[in-house]
C-alpha cells in the first residue's frame, strides 16, 4: 500500500510541472449547408482517435438517433443502422456527450455504418480534445480499429442541429480539414514525441508498430529532401522537496532534473524510470550524431532494431545491447557516449534540457503533454497513429502542386482529373490537359510540355507560347495538306499568334487559298495565261516564250540565246585584249631593266659620255 501511495505521489509531482501548460485544441471547419436557418461555418475539435481526413473534405447528412443517443451501447441492440444507400450522401451521426468514453461512442457509430461522428457537448464551455482512455482503460481492442473521423461540437450548435432534425428538416454538413494543417512550401517539417519504454501498454505498442510501419516512407521522404524530421522525448523534473526520496532517485537522473515514470509502476521489480530516461537520451544522441554525418534517417533504423533486439521483457533493455545496435548501423559510438554525458552528475544535461524547453508550446503549437504526439508544420496531429493516416497528414502539409509522387497514389487520394478532366482545358488530339492532380484536389494550370509553355486560364483556353510551339497541335494555328504539299500558319519561334503563309489569306486560325489569277495579283503580262493552284499559281507564255516569275514577263528563247552567245564573245575578246596589253607592258619593263643593268656594268670600265670627269688626289 505504501509503495502504491508513493507511486501516485511521484506521478503527481512529475506531472505538476506541466499542469499549468498551454494545451491547444486542434480544430477543423464544419460548414452547415442546409437548412437555411442554421446555415454557416462553425468550429469543431478534432478527436485524437480515428482518421481525420487532413487536406480533404467530407460531405454528409446528419442523423440524430431516436434511441441510444449517447451511443454508449451497440446500435445493433436497437436495430438502428446508418449505412447510406448507393448514390446517397454519407451519414454523420450526432450523439450526446457523457456516460461513456468518446472512443466507445465512435466505435459503436462506426459499426452501425456512420461515416463520421459528431459529439455534442453537454456544457457551454470552450471546446476540448477528445482523447483515448487512460492507461488502465486503454486495453480495449477496438481502440486501434476506429477509422471514422470524429469531432466535438459546442452545445449551442448541437442543440440547433437537434432542433432542425427533430423538426423534419434535412441537415447537410461539410467537414473540412484542408486548413487544419499549415502548408506553406515544398518541405514539411515534423516532430515525433515518443518514448523508448515498451512496457506501458497499448500506447507503447502502437508507437513501436507505427515506427516499424512508417520507417520506409519516412526515410525516403527525408533522403529526397521532402521532409525535415526531428524526434523528441518528454521528461519531467522532480520537485526539490522530493529529490532525495527513493522514488525520485529511481526515476530520475542528474539529481532529479530529468525523470520518467516507472515502466511497471512497481519500484521493487523490473526497470526503473531512470533507465527509460537514459535510453531516451541515447536515442536523441543517436539522432544528433547521425544527423551530423548527413544521415538523420538512421534514427528510424536504430529505434526499430532496439525495440526488436533489446526489449524489457527479455532483460536486454541496457547499454550493452544498445551499443551493439549502434555499431551495426555504423554510427560513431564514442560520439554518442560523449553526447549522453554522466547521468549521475549534479549538473544540467544540455540535450535533455533542450528537450524540456522544446516541450513548451510556441506559436500555434501547444505544450506537448500527451505521448505519443506528432507535430506537423508546428501543428499537433490528432487521430490514429497509423502509417496511411500520418502519411496523409504529412502530404496535407505540402504547398499544393509541390507534393511528392507518393502523395498522389491511389491509396492516399482520388485523382479528380479522371472524371470529366476535372473541368479543365484539354486537347484530346494532342493528348494534352491543364488538369493537374494534387493531394488536396486538382488545379487547372496550362502545362509545360517538352520545354514548350502553354498560356491561358487553364479552364477554357491554353495556347503554346514559346519556341517549338508548332510541335503541339501546330501551335493552335491552321495547317492543311493537299496533293503531297503541306502549308502551316504557325511560325516556330518566340512570337505568338498565327499568320497565313504566302498564297493564303485569313486570321491564321483558318486560311484559304488566294486566287492570284482572279484577283489579278500575278501573270498579268501580255500573252500570259494564268491558272490558279492551291497555295500558288501557274503562268505560261505563248509562242515558245519563257515566263520570268520575278519580273512577271515573257521573253523569247532565241533572243535569250543570241544575247547569251554575244555576251560570251564580248567576254572572250575582252580577255584577249587585256592579255595583249599586259604582255606589251611586261616587254617594256623588261627592256628598260636590261638597259640599266648593261650601263651599270660598262661604267665600271670606261667613262661614259654623260658622266663628269672626276680627279682623284693621292693621300699625303
Amino acid at each position: 500500500m505504501g509503495e502504491k501511495f508513493w507511486f501516485l505521489i511521484s506521478i503527481w509531482v512529475l506531472l505538476s510541472g506541466n499542469c499549468l501548460g498551454r494545451f491547444v485544441v486542434e480544430k477543423n471547419s464544419l460548414k452547415v449547408t442546409s437548412p437555411e436557418s442554421i446555415k454557416g461555418v462553425y468550429e469543431c475539435a478534432i478527436g485524437n482517435f480515428g482518421v481525420p481526413q487532413y487536406g480533404g473534405t467530407l460531405v454528409g447528412t446528419v442523423v440524430y438517433p431516436k434511441a441510444n443517443q449517447g451511443a454508449c451501447k451497440s446500435f445493433d441492440d436497437f436495430d438502428i443502422f446508418f449505412k447510406s444507400r448507393p448514390g446517397g450522401l454519407p451519414t454523420f451521426i450526432l450523439v450526446d456527450r457523457g456516460d461513456c468514453f468518446f472512443t466507445l461512442k465512435a466505435w459503436n457509430a462506426q459499426k452501425a455504418g456512420a461515416a463520421a461522428i459528431l459529439v455534442a457537448d453537454n456544457t457551454n464551455e470552450p471546446l476540448i480534445t477528445m482523447d483515448t482512455p487512460e492507461e488502465e482503460n486503454a486495453n480495449a481492442e477496438y481502440l486501434q480499429n476506429i477509422t471514422i473521423p470524429s469531432a466535438l461540437i459546442s452545445k449551442s450548435l448541437g442543440d440547433s442541429l437537434k432542433k432542425a432534425i427533430n423538426g423534419g428538416e434535412m441537415v447537410n454538413i461539410n467537414l473540412d480539414w484542408r486548413e487544419s494543417l499549415p502548408h506553406p512550401d515544398e518541405r514539411v517539417e515534423y516532430e515525433f514525441w515518443t518514448n523508448s519504454n515498451d512496457e506501458c501498454g497499448p500506447k507503447c505498442d502502437s508507437q513501436i508498430e507505427f515506427v516499424k510501419g512508417f520507417k520506409g516512407a519516412a526515410q525516403i521522404l527525408e533522403q529526397r529532401g521532402y521532409t525535415l524530421f526531428t524526434p523528441h522525448y518528454i521528461t519531467w523534473y522532480c520537485p526539490e522537496a522530493f529529490i532525495l526520496s527513493k522514488q525520485c532517485k529511481s526515476q530520475c537522473i542528474n539529481h532529479g532534473r530529468y525523470c520518467a515514470p516507472d515502466p511497471e509502476q512497481d519500484f521493487n521489480k523490473g526497470y526503473d524510470g531512470k533507465d527509460v530516461v537514459v535510453q531516451n537520451l541515447r536515442q536523441v544522441c543517436v539522432f544528433k550524431v547521425a544527423n551530423e554525418s548527413g544521415k538523420p534517417w538512421l534514427w528510424w533504423d536504430y529505434v526499430t532494431d532496439f525495440s526488436i533486439r533489446c526489449p524489457m521483457k527479455e532483460q536486454k533493455y541496457n547499454k550493452e545491447c544498445a551499443d551493439k545496435v549502434i555499431r551495426s548501423l555504423g554510427v560513431d559510438l564514442n560520439k554518442v557516449d560523449k553526447c549522453i554525458g554522466d547521468p549521475e552528475a549534479d549538473v544540467d544535461n544540455p540535450v535533455l534540457k533542450a528537450e524540456q524547453d522544446a516541450q513548451i508550446g510556441k506559436g500555434s503549437r501547444g505544450d506537448v503533454t500527451i505521448l505519443p504526439t506528432l507535430v506537423i508544420n508546428n501543428r499537433q496531429y490528432r487521430g490514429k497513429l497509423d502509417r496511411i493516416a500520418v502519411l496523409k497528414a504529412i502530404c496535407a502539409g505540402f504547398q499544393e502542386t509541390t507534393e511528392p509522387a507518393v502523395c498522389l497514389s491511389e491509396v492516399l487520394e482520388t485523382n479528380e482529373c479522371l472524371e470529366n478532366n476535372g473541368g479543365c482545358w484539354q486537347d484530346k488530339a494532342a493528348n494534352l490537359t491543364a488538369c493537374r492532380d494534387t493531394f488536396r484536389g486538382r488545379v487547372c494550370e496550362c502545362p509545360i510540355v517538352n520545354g514548350v509553355k502553354f498560356t491561358g486560364d487553364g479552364y477554357t483556353h491554353c495556347e503554346a507560347s514559346s519556341a517549338f510551339r508548332c510541335r503541339f497541335n501546330n501551335g493552335g494555328c491552321w495547317r492543311e495538306t493537299r496533293e503531297g504539299r503541306t502549308y502551316s500558319a504557325c511560325i516556330d519561334d518566340h512570337s505568338n499568334g498565327c499568320k497565313c503563309p504566302h498564297g493564303f489569306k485569313g486570321d491564321g486560325k483558318s486560311c484559304e487559298d488566294v486566287d492570284e489569277c482572279k484577283e489579278k495579283l500575278a501573270c498579268q503580262c501580255p500573252g500570259c495565261k494564268c491558272q490558279n493552284t492551291w497555295g500558288s499559281y501557274e503562268c505560261s507564255c505563248g509562242g515558245g516564250s519563257l515566263y520570268m516569275r520575278e519580273h512577271d514577263m515573257c521573253i523569247s528563247k532565241n533572243v535569250r540565246t543570241e544575247l547569251s552567245w554575244g555576251s560570251v564573245w564580248v567576254i572572250i575578246l575582252g580577255l584577249i585584249a587585256a592579255g595583249g596589253a599586259g604582255y606589251a607592258i611586261y616587254k617594256y619593263r623588261i627592256r628598260r631593266y636590261m638597259d640599266s643593268e648593261i650601263r651599270a656594268i660598262m661604267a665600271q670600265y670606261m667613262p661614259l659620255d654623260n658622266q663628269p670627269n672626276v680627279v682623284h688626289h693621292p693621300d699625303i
